[in-house]
């Protein structure tokens, strides 16, 4: 049983796999107009199929987009009765389907050609009906599903899926899209906070722990008890950082020295701590906490101390 099940999960990763590589083939002039023709477009892409090939088009829909592709996905059989209002003048229809002859396909295609929208097909049968009658094939050829009865859609959704993947992308390029573009379409997710969360959203919930070179170690240990971070800043009169005392600073003092009681915040006090400037993505201030091995960074702006980043800020965001 256990040679059967490695051995059908291997047939059917190499024959999904060799499908994928076949796929080279079909980037070729029709790609190119097909993708010139989306990006150049001013209206959306409406993407359409039925059965499995629906589903592999909600996903495409998905991935454009995220990608900065204005798409709709409209269900065939849902299209022919009443859902073809979705295309609008400059739209442009992507429509999936292995064998190009399901009839709801069969069905729909010559609406779409009567509202004169331009058709890119999807399609694995390159003489069927729907590669006939479309503007643009994007041809998925395959030599047979995965599933050992050849009849699951398997390999036909998986080139579906790389192929609308090859559009995406190519659109993507195109577009010139950036990381930050990324970012506007994701600001929920730990993607997108990776790109627009900065230290100055996160350091004023913190308290603002300080003291002066010459405040006394009593003074110290209250200001860092009742700030409850761990730690405390030392600033001068301009309000600009000098140093920083921590609970471990605290804590060496008390090994390596005999009477404290005298001590000030100057003889404690570590100089040349790490720091971050507000305007700084969160992101690069984790990265500098895990480089420095230390769990609060302390912030300016403009020159001037300003508040205290922590570890736990960037686990509540989710950044960790």
């Amino acid at each position: 049983m256990i040679e059967t099940i490695k051995q059908t999960a291997i047939n059917t990763i190499n024959i999904e796999a060799k499908a994928i590589q076949i796929l080279t083939q079909s980037i070729n002039d029709d790609f190119v107009k097909a993708v010139e023709t989306i990006f150049n477009s001013k209206g959306r892409l409406i993407v359409t199929g039925i059965g499995k090939s629906a589903i592999v088009g909600q996903k495409i829909v998905a991935t454009l987009n995220s990608t900065g592709t204005p798409s709709i996905f409209m269900h065939a059989a849902d299209a022919i009765h009443g859902d073809l209002g979705i295309i609008q003048p400059n739209d442009i229809v992507l429509c999936l389907s292995k064998s190009g002859e399901t009839a709801e396909i069969k069905v729909l295609i010559p609406f779409i050609k009567n509202l004169g929208n331009p058709i890119i097909a999807i399609a694995s049968n390159e003489k069927s009906y729907l590669a006939q009658q479309s503007n643009f094939l994007l041809h998925t050829p395959i030599e047979q599903e995965a599933d050992p009865n050849n009849l699951a859609p398997t390999t036909s959704t998986t080139a579906q899926m790389v192929m609308g993947d090859a559009v995406a992308t190519s659109l993507l390029a195109l577009k010139g899209f950036t990381p930050t573009d990324f970012a506007k379409f994701h600001p929920g997710g730990m993607l997108g906070k990776q790109m627009y969360l900065r230290v100055s959203d996160l350091y004023p919930n913190n308290a603002l722990p300080k003291v002066n070179l010459e405040t006394p170690l009593r003074q110290i240990i209250l200001e860092m008890t009742s700030k409850r971070l761990g730690m405390t800043a030392v600033v001068n009169a301009e309000n600009q950082l000098i140093g920083i005392i921590t609970d471990g600073d605290l804590r060496r003092m008390l090994t390596q020295k005999g009477d404290v009681a005298h001590l000030l915040a100057k003889d404690i006090m570590t100089e040349n701590p790490e720091m971050i400037d507000a305007n700084e993505l969160a992101v690069n201030a984790l990265e500098l906490m895990r480089r420095k091995s230390i769990t609060q960074l302390t912030v300016l702006k403009n020159s001037e101390y300003v508040g205290v980043i922590h570890l736990h800020d960037l686990i509540r965001e989710g950044l960790v």
